[in-house]
């Protein structure tokens, strides 16, 4: 299950896909919801990256938005609301009539899901506040760790072999508080633009991976994170050309909201 940070950054290859629906279905299917996911199998794709957030009861829910309005029609925001009240707001109708009625769904849920058919997970932990950036670090490696648990002691296991998941955030104390209770789990440090303390903050984190905004990379860049031995992930992608452009300076692999102009080969092996 454990993810050894130095074969990674010596191997040849990386380990996980190389083009992943950005939160579950991109523009596509309602974001960070089932639906989205089972989008993102339709094209193909064997990677998704989605978002976690804590309720109100602290268990651990898929939201990129702590206040609603966007997504979510209905009053307040993620801390107004327990787990089982997320689960019966509608999470689809806003983006179109089709999706009407699509709930809100827990991370225990959308892992069953993936794993269930063989999709890999970047799990961005996003806490709802800075306050609660420790907490929600600690609740989601907690789950995840005990969610891989299970699977791994053949209890209600679809796909024991499924590749254990990768954690990002832009919060520091977040990945920090998640490398404490699931020091196994592979963790990429989520930057906007690659600044000054960028590689003291990827070894604090004991990171695999930089991933940062594609639009503040440029080739310089690029070389310096791959020479350091990190992983580099690149958001949110949706012009072809650009993503051949910045594969060229070595990216490894980008999110992407448009799934429909990365179709991906359906029976292809494992990572993509």
């Amino acid at each position: 299950m454990g993810t050894d940070s130095n074969i990674f950054r010596t191997a040849e290859r990386w380990p996980y896909p190389r083009q992943i629906a950005h939160r579950g279905g991109g523009t596509l299917a309602p974001e960070n919801t089932l639906a989205g996911m089972r989008c993102g199998l339709a094209y193909g794709f064997r990677g998704v990256e989605f978002d976690v957030m804590l309720a109100q009861d602290g268990v651990p829910v898929l939201m990129h938005d702590p206040q609603f309005g966007r997504t979510i029609r209905a009053p307040g925001g993620i801390g107004d609301y327990s787990s089982h009240a997320l689960s019966a707001l509608d999470a689809g109708s806003w983006l179109s009539e089709q999706f009407r009625g699509e709930p809100v769904c827990t991370l225990t849920e959308a892992m069953q899901f993936c794993v269930a058919n063989g999709l890999w997970m970047n799990i961005e932990i996003k806490p709802s506040t800075p306050e609660t950036a420790a907490d929600t670090g600690a609740a989601v490696a907690a789950g995840v760790r005990r969610f891989f648990a299970q699977r791994q002691a053949g209890r209600d296991a679809p796909r024991i072999d499924a590749v254990p998941p990768l954690f990002s955030s832009f919060s520091f104390d977040a990945l920090r508080a998640a490398q404490a209770v699931a020091p196994e789990i592979a963790r990429g440090w989520l930057i906007d633009t690659i600044a000054e303390g960028w590689l003291a903050s990827l070894r604090a984190l004991d990171a695999v991976a930089l991933h940062t905004n594609h639009l503040h990379l440029n080739a310089v860049l690029a070389a310096q994170v791959k020479q350091a031995g990190y992983g580099l992930l690149c958001y949110t992608v949706n012009d072809p050309a650009r993503a051949r452009k910045i594969e060229s300076w070595g990216v490894d692999a980008f999110c992407t909201d448009r799934l429909d102009l990365f179709p991906q080969p359906r029976r292809a092996a494992y990572p993509l």
